[in-house]
C-alpha cells in the first residue's frame, strides 16, 4: 500500500486544484470589468453633470444619483444604448447619410482620415469572405518551426519576380486589437478552413477553443 500523501503536499495539490478552478472565472471577471469600465466612461462626461444638477436640485429623493457606482452604471447603459442606437441608424438610409457625411468630415483632418481610413478597411476585409484566398491563415513565426495565427488583408506582387505576397495581420493574445504586419510569401502561408469567428476565438481564449486538428505545413507547391 503506497504511504499517504504529506499534508503540505495535499495542500498543495488543494491549492493548485482551487486556482485552476478560480483562474477561468478571474480572467472572465477582469475581461469584462475592463470592457465595462471603458465603456462606461466613454459617457461618464456628459452624464456626471446632468445627474449631479439633478441630486443638487431635490438632495432627499436623488441624491443616490451621486454615488459613483449609480453614476458609472448610467454611463454604462448610456454608451451601450448608444452603440445600439449607432448600429440601428447604420441599417437605415439617414443613417448611411450621416456616416458619409462623417467620413467626409473626417478625411479633411489629416492624421485622422489615416488612422480611421484604416481602421475602417481592416473590419471591412475582416468582416467579408475573401476572394480566392482564404482570409485565416497560419505563418511561421518566430521561425519556421513554429506557427502563428493571422489574417490575409491583401495579395500583392513582388517587383522584378512577380511572385505573390500576401500581407498578414498577426493579432496579439487575448487582445486581437493590437497585433504585427507581416508580409509573406504565399508558397509560405499555410490555409485553414476556419472563419473569422473561430479564429477570434481561438485567439481570444489562449487556444483553449480550437479545434482538434489543424493543418501545420504549407500546401505543396503546384507544377508550373
Amino acid at each position: 500500500m503506497p504511504p499517504s500523501p504529506s499534508l503540505g503536499l495535499r495542500l498543495q495539490r488543494l491549492f493548485l486544484t482551487g486556482l485552476l478552478t478560480l483562474l477561468p472565472l478571474w480572467l472572465t471577471w477582469v475581461v469584462v470589468k475592463f470592457v465595462f469600465v471603458l465603456l462606461g466612461d466613454l459617457s461618464k462626461p456628459l452624464v456626471e453633470p446632468g445627474l449631479a444638477g439633478i441630486a443638487a436640485g431635490n438632495p432627499r429623493t436623488f441624491g443616490w444619483l451621486v454615488e459613483p457606482w449609480v453614476q458609472n452604471a448610467i454611463a454604462l447603459v448610456a454608451t451601450v444604448g448608444f452603440i445600439l442606437l449607432a448600429g440601428w441608424l447604420a441599417r437605415r438610409v439617414v443613417g448611411q447619410r450621416l456616416l458619409r457625411w462623417f467620413e467626409a468630415l473626417v478625411a479633411r483632418i489629416p492624421l485622422a482620415n489615416t488612422i480611421y481610413g484604416s481602421a475602417r478597411k481592416l473590419l471591412d476585409i475582416l468582416q467579408t469572405k475573401p476572394d480566392g484566398t482564404q482570409r485565416v491563415v497560419l505563418i511561421d513565426f518566430p521561425h519556421n518551426e513554429m506557427k502563428t495565427l493571422g489574417f490575409v488583408t491583401r495579395v500583392m506582387r513582388e517587383i522584378g519576380t512577380g511572385r505573390e505576397l500576401a500581407a498578414v495581420y498577426v493579432p496579439t493574445t487575448p487582445n486581437p486589437t493590437s497585433g504585427y504586419l507581416e508580409i509573406v510569401p504565399m508558397e509560405k502561408i499555410t490555409p485553414t478552413d476556419w472563419t473569422v469567428d473561430q479564429a477570434m476565438s481561438f485567439i481570444i481564449s489562449g487556444g483553449a477553443v480550437a479545434p482538434d486538428s489543424i493543418p501545420f505545413a504549407p500546401p505543396p507547391a503546384r507544377s508550373p
